[in-house]
């Protein structure tokens, strides 16, 4: 089996159209009406996964977790991206850090699982050690039986090799290859769009709570599925009929962000329909004509995020394989009160089950779209004109940034 894999790696290919021919690829990017959706092969094969996390999750700005899931100094937690073995840590300047997961003397992964460390990461091999910084502190017997030093030897060069990151709305977002846009300016259109709903100041009033603030799904298809299904509301009578009795396709419109990067959809009828009679606090400087928008946009490639008056939610992805994928909902509220007082504890539960429902919905529907892939017969699928540009928006950019 090693061997097996060791020739199948030897023989992986590297361009996209010794994969997908550049006729199949063309024609994702025609105009709506004539276009296709992205090929069987960008869903089905393996070697198209591995050209997919080269020029996705290693070239471009990618979601692997959030900042509040290491809340204290020295909190640290191994993250896998697609195979990339990485750490993420608290500093003890309190920022958050992203290093490759992996001792520079023998490769060894150090980090096995999440843990608070006092002062160095240890690898466990050879107790090689770290700082916060990635800097290599210590070298036990590296010249021989208690000799820790030696003189040619540079430790500089030897560190942890730290991954470019940021952190916006909690999210920490990592580039791995340090090639694309700086992060500020590759989130300007989006930022700049929602800053008429929560200017800077609010968007600094985001609390996670300690209970009933994250759920995590399983699905048995591949990452863009989730994306897909996001960017739309077409599906709403059918998938979500509860939702839409009080939410229906014709409440929505469509987003599509340029330079394309992000899509999805919004609604001008958000109303919160839980029971009992507080109701969460609004962002204070959420426009009154707007009081009953809510933005659902998915940041390409692997995060949904929801932005109402009162709550906001980041619903992120973890692809483990071209046929499974973790799906990450985490929620925050307007301030501490809402986010951690008894006062909202019911409805903070309800609104988490509510989220929860609707999301479980669409696994069935997107492990459906993965079984159907293994048609022959299906070559991509075609867009409606009116209800599924976001959607296309999205495939257009998944087949440019392959090539």
């Amino acid at each position: 089996m090693v061997l097996t894999q060791l020739l199948f790696d030897r023989d992986m290919k590297t361009n996209i159209y010794d994969v997908i021919s550049k006729e199949k690829l063309d024609v994702v990017s025609n105009p709506i009406e004539k276009a296709h959706g992205l090929p069987n092969e960008c869903y089905l094969h393996g070697e198209y996964t591995q050209i997919e996390r080269k020029k996705i999750f290693e070239d471009k700005w990618v979601v692997i977790g959030v900042a509040n899931s290491i809340p204290n100094t020295g909190d640290a937690k191994p993250f896998d991206l697609l195979g990339i073995p990485l750490i993420i840590i608290r500093d003890k300047q309190n920022k958050i850090r992203v290093f490759h997961n992996v001792c520079s003397h023998r490769g060894y992964k150090i980090l096995q699982k999440s843990c608070n460390i006092k002062n160095v990461l240890r690898c466990p091999y050879h107790s090689w050690s770290y700082d916060f910084s990635g800097a290599l502190v210590a070298t036990p017997h590296l010249g021989g039986m208690n000799k820790h030093e030696v003189k040619d030897f540079d430790k500089e060069a030897s560190g942890l090799k730290e991954v470019r990151s940021q952190v916006w709305l909690d999210l920490i977002i990592v580039n791995i290859s340090n090639n694309e846009t700086p992060f500020d300016e590759y989130i300007k259109p989006l930022s700049d769009r929602w800053s008429e709903f929560w200017p800077k100041e609010d968007r600094r009033l985001i609390c996670q709570p300690h209970d009933f603030k994250y759920f995590l799904l399983e699905a048995k298809c591949n990452w863009k599925f989730a994306i897909e299904n996001f960017c739309e509301s077409y599906h709403l009578p059918w998938v979500h009929p509860g939702l839409n009795s009080y939410s229906k396709i014709s409440d929505h419109y469509h987003i599509q962000g340029l330079p394309n990067r992000f899509a999805g959809q919004g609604t001008v009828v958000y109303n919160p329909r839980l029971k009992g009679k507080n109701k969460f606090p609004c962002f204070p400087n959420w426009p009154k004509n707007k009081i009953n928008i809510a933005e659902y946009v998915a940041l390409f490639p692997n995060v949904m995020m929801g932005i109402h008056k009162d709550h906001y939610y980041a619903y992120w992805l973890e692809p483990v394989n071209h046929e499974f994928t973790i799906e990450h909902m985490e929620i925050y509220y307007v301030g501490n009160e809402a986010a951690n007082s008894k006062k909202f504890k019911k409805l903070r539960k309800q609104n988490l089950k509510l989220w929860h429902s609707v999301q479980s919905e669409d696994v069935h529907i997107i492990e459906g779209l993965q079984e159907g892939r293994n048609s022959p017969s299906y070559n991509g699928g075609n867009f409606s004109p009116v209800m599924d540009n976001p959607t296309h928006h999205f495939h257009k950019w998944v087949a440019t940034n392959l090539v």
